[in-house]
């Protein structure tokens, strides 16, 4: 059900420092922007880098899109995944976050709202 890894989130103290720094150096492109991220496009694929300044755990900064959000969940957690945090809405669709046997986040996401770009 996992099909690709979508993003990696990346904390900054500045978005448009940042922007400026990823797209010099690393010839990202701007994807979208909101208040508090910023999306690059990564080369050759449709993975996103989004620099943000969003309080969010240090450990949950890479997001597996997923068809359906709440399908995976059950799906997984019936297979033995720990649901750490249950599905919320997002700006693009729906997020949650599973926990693996060594507490590792596995984030999901999907796309149920219309995507950004």
């Amino acid at each position: 059900m996992i099909r690709k890894i979508d993003c990696v989130m990346v904390p900054v103290g500045d978005l448009e420092e940042a922007a400026a720094f990823y797209s010099r150096v690393f010839d990202l492109r701007r994807l979208w922007q909101d208040e508090s991220s910023v999306a690059l496009g990564l080369p050759e694929t449709d993975a996103e880098i989004v620099l943000h300044t969003m309080e969010l755990p240090s450990d949950v900064n890479v997001h597996y899109l997923v068809d359906d959000v709440p399908t995976a969940v059950a799906t997984y957690s019936a297979r033995g995944a720990v649901v750490r945090t249950a599905p919320f809405d997002i700006g693009v669709g729906r997020c949650a976050v599973l926990e693996d046997p060594y507490g590792n986040p596995v984030c999901l996401l999907d796309l149920s709202k219309k995507p950004r770009g």
